[in-house]
């Protein structure tokens, strides 16, 4: 019978359920994120994936806020980050997130993963937002699932890759954050279906007229998933397009600049503004870590422009 969770508050630091051994690995990681973060947090996945290896197999519930609980295997490489409550994960995404708490709005979480992002923007703090969930690994998947039953299934599931068009892909990797549809298949991993953005509007899932943010987090497919959404796009959607930080010549946001009618943002920690790109030059400031992933953000909607330049604006009284 598997253990319970160990339970961890990121507001207080309270760290319960713990025993010595589990209690001084969390004081690790949390050291270790917060060294880290000094360099871009190089080298850490590696060493806490090494540390986790001597840890008992048990997941950590961490509560993000008072109505939202995320739950992933203790020592876990990718989000044991969160144990260092100084960090915040992609806080340009958190940045729109909470300053749309109060917009009629449904999240389309595609490669949600464990599914932190399904479990924030569903609780309370952030509007209690509908959240569709989209997940291709089977191995993640379970993880999302539970992840929605901690959340008392307050988010929809969807268990499949987004691209072009419907069909279906084979999906591989050696990491849970880095399954991917791209690049050639090999004897590992699984095959599995494809949706295209568009067919969520055919199959009833969602409406063309609702309001929309849509974060691909789709490793290596970001174009093809966009030219898939052309027509939710049009509507009133923000998609969340990863940029890969070892791609110096910005393929996401060269395409959307370049190949669509959306206006396209990035966020400027200089300014902590999402500032407007009319030429790719600005990336080249931005993106100073190779081994990182930066979110640009694409529109075509006059509500979610005003709705982005009204939280500009709101920054820019924050730094006076």
């Amino acid at each position: 019978m598997a253990q319970e969770p160990i339970q961890f508050d990121r507001a207080s630091g309270a760290l319960e359920g713990a025993n010595l051994w589990e209690r001084t690995a969390a004081l690790a990681l949390a050291a270790g994120s917060k060294i880290s973060s000094h360099f871009s947090h190089r080298g850490y996945i590696g060493c806490a994936n090494l540390l986790r290896k001597t840890l008992p197999e048990r997941n950590i519930a961490i509560k993000l806020n008072e109505d939202a609980v995320f739950e992933f295997p203790y020592g876990d490489g990718y989000w044991s980050k969160l144990l260092n409550r100084s960090y915040h994960y992609e806080d340009e995404l958190e940045l729109l997130f909470r300053h749309s708490a109060d917009v009629d709005y449904t999240l389309i979480d595609c490669g949600a993963n464990y599914g932190y992002w399904s479990v924030l923007v569903s609780s309370a703090p952030f509007g209690s937002h509908r959240v569709i969930a989209i997940e291709p690994s089977s191995q993640n998947f379970e993880k999302l699932a539970n992840n929605a039953r901690v959340n008392g299934d307050r988010f929809e599931l969807m268990k499949c890759a987004v691209g072009a068009e419907r069909g279906s892909a084979h999906l591989s990797g050696t990491k849970h954050e880095a399954f991917s549809i791209a690049g050639e298949a090999d004897s590992g991993g699984e095959e599995v279906p494809v949706i295209a953005l568009d067919d969520l509007i055919d199959d009833d899932k969602v409406s063309a007229d609702g309001k929309y943010l849509i974060k691909l987090d789709v490793e290596g497919v970001e174009v093809e998933a966009i030219k898939g959404g052309s027509r939710l796009l049009k509507g009133d959607s923000v998609v969340l397009c990863e940029e890969h930080g070892n791609d110096p010549d910005h393929t996401v946001s060269r395409y959307i600049l370049e190949q669509t009618p959306l206006r396209l943002m990035v966020y400027d920690p200089r300014s902590n503004r999402l500032e407007t790109v009319t030429e790719l030059s600005i990336l080249d400031r931005i993106k100073v870590s190779t081994h990182v992933g930066y979110n640009v953000f694409g529109t075509a909607s006059v509500f979610w422009q005003n709705r982005i330049d009204a939280l500009n604006a709101d920054a820019a009284r924050r730094m006076q």
